[in-house]
């Protein structure tokens, strides 16, 4: 399996008890669409390789407890701690019509309500505090927030991104010069 073929479930966040159990974060939107798992890919030394799993518990909020068939001590649980889970992509579940998994639309057009065609997706950024879509335009890189009001949905088949631009976020990218430049520039002329 490579990794180009799966998408990232979570990581291993710490071991729990003495019997080679391990404590995993699925970061997923809906943790518990992944409650009955026979099975997962583990990132190890840059390939991914199937563990198979025992038991799985459900905690809270995106945590599970798992024993894998091949970890039986602490020892062997302790060397996945901070290790990156994997499933196959078609193991996503189905989306309603106009939803997206973020690496489906990248390399899609997008096209705001207001504006019309802007620019291409290139990739898409885990914040603290909120996720956001890098997107090229007019030849540099401009971040739009990945929530409800903005992103509109995605029309697959002509490989269009439909978005509503937050008032005023296009005009922080087409002025000239930042405050920064602006603050040199007027230097200069003193």
């Amino acid at each position: 399996m490579h990794i180009d073929d799966c998408f990232l479930l979570g990581y291993i966040v710490k071991t729990h008890g003495t019997k080679g159990q391990v404590v995993a974060f699925f970061d997923v939107d809906y943790p518990e669409d992944y409650d009955d798992l026979e099975s997962v890919f583990l990132e190890q030394g840059g390939r991914l390789i199937p563990f198979f799993i025992e038991n799985m518990e459900p905690q809270q909020k995106g945590r599970f407890i798992i024993r894998f068939e091949e970890v039986k001590t602490m020892e062997q649980a302790e060397k996945l701690r901070n290790t990156a889970l994997y499933l196959p992509l078609d193991e996503l579940p189905d989306l309603e019509d106009g939803q997206f998994y973020f690496h489906d639309v990248i390399g899609y057009q997008v096209v705001d309500e207001n504006y019309g065609e802007l620019g291409i997706v290139k990739d898409f950024y885990d914040m603290p505090q909120q996720q956001l879509m890098g997107m090229e335009y007019l030849g540099q890189e401009m971040l739009v927030p990945v929530i409800d009001e903005v992103m509109q949905g995605a029309d697959h088949e002509a490989k269009i991104l439909h978005v509503s631009l937050p008032e005023g976020l296009l005009e922080v990218y087409t002025q000239p010069g930042t405050p920064d430049d602006q603050d040199e520039e007027e230097e200069k002329k003193e």
